[in-house]
């Protein structure tokens, strides 16, 4: 055979595989963004179910508020036997399970936790959460809801190298942050300074399509929305910025302390309560629920469900809250986690902290108080999750405020260092190795405190 037709030949070979792989590339891109844009429906499905459970729990609230002495008690002990019974790995916020499956290498494992079953429970259940006033939120159990589509999605592909697994998980996570908020900045800073333990992953073009995809979905199904609408404040540099210093030291000592209560009780409580929970959970729910009912009552209904009308009221000053309003928030949302039922902890936490910005700012009459009551939201934020970067994104962009962006720097950084003195592991980090050593104590998985610490920072 002549050369010229040999040569020929090649070339044509040559010009078919490339085809056959870019057409693969294509398919594969295309699943992948068919994926993200799931996550963007199913967020915002969510937060429709959420809304009507809310809705509901007011509904008989109006009815009689005695009535929550037997519905949320009711509410916390099914929620909590159908988690343990049907749904293991359904329980808690949902960013530790995202956390923990990035360090996993045994797939068995991470199948089950980010199996679609548990996504689907981890929505109604958080939803029959909400239901019965638990002081949860929506926004942890979608980074788990979105890190399992994706998951998923990587699962159809074919995909077995923990690598890019990882990185699927990660931009799931991120995307679900990023349409839960409808805060796109958000979700990109999340994934980098909550999920990415690589410089590879906190580079990945992944995360980024993911959050871009999720987030114009959530915007095309329900608009262009601001999570708590659009304030003006603004914090001039000169005696305003007492503010900052009140509410990152006030945030940080009250974050601090929260998330070290919330680690230690993880862990397990010693005695005869320790072993009354451990042998009789949904009892203990129930008894959760009953306490949950009282502070409800005490606090005339405030502190059920997410807290996110009360926060976006102080944020824009439409009502104001008395001082025991942060406190009680706070009492609720420890007595929500320590249930055991699925929730989360982002939009609580907003919300104590715009309640504590709100305090805060009856003593600063040199600062606007809009600017103070979101200084506190920030600062206590991000002592809770001790990510100030995410803390400050976070808030900038649900207030469509870039004023206020370096006092709320400023603010979200000196309530992390302040959280670190009282707090040395960083919450999700502490709670996601509890999990990796509950979920598979074997070889093939890291479980130093330090490693996954440093990849919830």
């Amino acid at each position: 055979m002549p050369a010229s037709v040999t040569a020929a030949s090649a070339q044509l070979r040559h010009i078919r595989e490339q085809a056959k792989a870019g057409t693969v590339n294509w398919r594969r891109k295309i699943i992948y963004w068919s994926g993200a844009i799931m996550v963007g429906i199913v967020a915002v499905s969510f937060a429709a179910l959420a809304d009507k459970a809310a809705a509901l729990r007011t509904h008989i609230l109006t009815i009689s508020p005695w009535l929550m002495l037997v519905v949320t008690p009711g509410g916390l002990a099914l929620s909590t036997w159908l988690t343990r019974k049907w749904f293991k790995g359904a329980q808690g916020s949902g960013i530790p399970q995202a956390i923990a499956c990035m360090h996993l290498h045994d797939f068995r494992v991470v199948d089950r936790v980010l199996s679609l079953k548990i996504a689907i429970a981890k929505i109604f259940l958080t939803s029959l959460g909400l239901l019965s006033g638990a002081s949860i939120g929506r926004e942890g159990p979608t980074v788990q809801v979105g890190a399992s589509i994706m998951h998923t999605v990587g699962r159809f592909m074919g995909i077995n190298d923990p690598t890019r697994q990882h990185a699927l998980i990660k931009a799931g996570g991120a995307a679900g942050v990023a349409a839960a908020f409808n805060t796109p900045l958000a979700g990109i800073v999340f994934g980098i300074e909550e999920l990415a333990h690589s410089y590879e992953q906190r580079t990945s073009g992944t995360m980024l399509t993911c959050v871009v995809l999720a987030g114009v979905t959530a915007i095309a199904l329900v608009g262009n929305y601001t999570y708590f609408g659009h304030t003006d404040s603004v914090v001039p540099v000169g005696v305003s910025w007492l503010a900052v210093l009140a509410c990152g030291i006030l945030g940080g000592l009250s974050g601090g302390m929260f998330s070290a209560l919330l680690i230690r009780i993880s862990r397990g409580i010693p005695g005869k309560m320790g072993a009354f929970i451990a042998n009789h959970p949904i009892s203990f729910a129930a008894l959760c629920g009953l306490v949950l009912a009282i502070i409800g009552l005490i606090s005339g209904g405030m502190t059920y469900g997410t807290g996110y009308v009360q926060a976006r009221d102080i944020i824009m000053g439409s009502e104001h809250y008395p001082v025991s309003y942060f406190v009680l928030k706070c009492l609720a949302t420890i007595v929500s986690y320590c249930s055991g039922i699925p929730g989360g902890l982002f939009a609580p936490s907003l919300s104590v902290g715009a309640g504590m910005g709100g305090w805060v700012a009856q003593f600063l009459p040199h600062t606007t108080p809009g600017a103070v009551v979101l200084l506190g939201t920030v600062a206590y934020f991000a002592a809770v999750t001790q990510a100030p970067l995410t803390a400050t994104v976070i808030v900038m962009e649900m207030c469509d405020n870039q004023q206020v962006t370096l006092a709320l720097l400023a603010s979200a950084f000196l309530a992390f260092g302040v959280s670190r003195a009282l707090c040395s592991h960083a919450l999700y980090g502490a709670l996601a190795v509890k999990f990796l050593r509950s979920a598979n104590p074997r070889p093939g998985m890291s479980t130093r405190p330090s490693t996954a610490t440093d990849t919830a920072r």
